[in-house]
């Protein structure tokens, strides 16, 4: 019963950063997740935050085991890549950037990867009167044989921790210049 008082104290601690987690569409044969926060910080200072996911995306979700070895290139065609010396991987490309409001990766994250799915990641930023709003969208189209709606729930929770940190990070860090 401790663990579970514990687990929800750790949810209501993230509350105020997740204004709304949604999962819009699950079926086999494709899925979309969104996922809204609120962070107490400028576009530009968000924007710059993102760009540096080495800093906020966590270690668990790395094939390396460290998010120091992420990098993102931030222009059409550039790398959202992971290198460290036993290997590399590509966890997306770049297809759309518009600077301090819009990032967009093509990519199948993590495990899809391996099921030659197709992923597309957008992450929106737009001012508000509290800092900046940021909408995640993660949509996986597949064959029905890929039964994505028994994953659904798994990667909604990981979209959802993969950019968690991101409003810590761009509301805690100093900006750089």
């Amino acid at each position: 019963m401790q663990w579970l008082r514990m687990g929800l104290l750790a949810v209501v601690a993230m509350a105020p950063m997740a204004v709304r987690a949604e999962l819009k569409l699950a079926a086999d044969d494709g899925l979309l997740v969104e996922h809204r926060y609120q962070v107490k910080a400028s576009p530009e200072r968000t924007w710059d935050a993102l760009m540096h996911p080495e800093g906020w995306w966590p270690n668990d979700h790395t094939w390396s085991g460290s998010a120091a070895n992420l990098s993102l290139q931030p222009e059409a065609g550039g790398c959202f890549c992971e290198r460290w010396p036993q290997g590399s991987a590509e966890h997306g490309r770049v297809v759309m950037i518009r600077t301090n409001q819009l990032l967009r990766i093509s990519g199948a994250l993590g495990p899809l990867q391996e099921m030659a799915v197709v992923g597309v990641l957008t992450i929106q930023l737009a001012a508000s009167d509290e800092g900046t709003v940021v909408v995640v969208s993660y949509r996986v189209s597949a064959t029905p044989a890929h039964q994505l709606l028994a994953l659904s729930g798994v990667v909604d929770e990981v979209v959802r921790g993969q950019f968690s940190g991101l409003a810590k990070v761009a509301e805690t860090s100093i900006a750089r210049p």
